[in-house]
């Protein structure tokens, strides 16, 4: 018989990935819109469902963005990292560095041509340009320095960027399960440092950190409320930490203060840059509390005239990993792209964390086949 606690955190991943995704789509249509446009478009209440984008001559709806294209190479890269441990070397985060490089591919090749190896990268629908941020590849094209894939893992980005493109991918360094990492610390600082290879400025590295933190502290069954008081707890302890610290705090007093409502989003900035695209999600989250809430949420967190897909996905990270899949609006996880992908990375998370070596042990066949899925690199 399956525990419950497994079926929680079962839930909790899974619920953490698909709405980072749900609330990534829900913003990326309007995320140039100021918000007296997506009012005349989509009513007082915001953005309430999909919105349409053109492919040809045809609609779509629910495309996600770089925002989940990054967060899935994230989740991947974390597995690889563990499968890696099986040789005696330990977690390298660096091997995330790895997985971005992996994604680099898929914003610069028509898809996959069978040079790189396990299975995300030879998902067709990934190879697409959805409005990468330029710091993300600009970071990573540098690191290449002319080769086809990075030489040398590991390496931070040589600029002072504090853009959100660090926080909107670091949810999974938070979904590891209870007692596998030592602390929220150390989740924190893995975090940080993924950040980092793409994003210098120490602000974007630690909300990054900081998200990952807040996301750990869920998934080990706190509250929204104590889990940003673990999450503060452990960003005070950083040099540095002020920007992110006050800017959550501000989320936190504006949370408390009355009515939610998008001039009070307005107030907390635009999202473009780390500490504020955590401060709307959080804010969003906070206000519109229990299950219940979180299509409320998800509207709010994306309704504003700022980067609405990163404060939707960052805030659907944090509703879908306090709830779970479940909870999540039926209506918006059934239309969101790449459903089967996710759902089947996060499956795959949960085995990698908490199954894979008990099962299979070091040179079980099976194992031999989750390797060639998982490389250890």
């Amino acid at each position: 018989m399956t525990d419950t606690n497994d079926l929680i955190y079962r839930s909790r991943v899974r619920g953490c990935l698909l709405g980072g995704a749900i609330g990534d789509a829900l913003g990326a249509p309007v995320e140039f819109w100021d918000r007296s446009s997506i009012v005349r478009t989509c009513g007082e209440d915001g953005v309430t469902e999909f919105l349409p984008d053109m492919v040809g001559v045809d609609e779509v709806y629910g495309r996600v963005t770089d925002d989940t294209q990054m967060t899935l190479f994230t989740a991947e890269g974390m597995i690889r990292a563990s499968v890696r441990c099986d040789r005696g070397l330990g977690f390298t985060v660096a091997v995330v560095q790895h997985a971005y490089d992996r994604w680099l591919d898929t914003q610069l090749e028509e898809g996959p041509d069978g040079t790189r190896d396990g299975w995300l990268i030879n998902q067709q629908w990934l190879y697409s340009q959805r409005a990468p941020g330029q710091t993300c590849l600009s970071a990573l094209i540098s690191a290449r320095q002319g080769e086809r894939s990075i030489q040398r893992f590991g390496q931070p980005a040589h600029n002072d960027s504090m853009g959100c493109g660090g926080v909107m991918r670091s949810a999974p360094f938070g979904l590891t399960p209870p007692g596998w990492a030592q602390s929220l610390e150390w989740q924190f600082d893995a975090a940080a440092e993924a950040a980092s290879y793409t994003h210098g400025h120490p602000t974007g590295q630690l909300a990054s950190g900081a998200q990952a933190a807040l996301i750990a502290a869920i998934v080990a069954g706190q509250c929204l409320p104590d889990a940003v008081a673990s999450m503060l707890a452990v960003l005070e302890g950083h040099e540095h930490h002020e920007e992110t610290t006050a800017a959550i705090r501000r989320a936190l007093a504006a949370a408390e203060a009355g009515e939610p409502g998008a001039d009070v989003v307005e107030s907390l900035g635009g999202g473009w840059v780390a500490h504020e695209t955590l401060a709307i999600a959080l804010y969003a989250a906070l206000v519109h509390p229990g299950p219940e809430g979180i299509a409320e949420a998800l509207t709010l967190s994306v309704s504003h005239s700022g980067d609405s897909d990163s404060t939707g996905a960052v805030c659907g990270n944090i509703l879908g990993a306090l709830y779970g899949d479940e909870a999540l609006p039926p209506e918006l996880a059934f239309e969101i792209e790449g459903r089967g992908t996710i759902l089947e990375l996060a499956d795959d998370f949960i085995y990698e964390f908490t199954q894979s070596r008990r099962l299979h042990g070091d040179h079980f066949e099976g194992r031999n086949r989750w390797t060639t899925r998982y490389p250890g690199w």
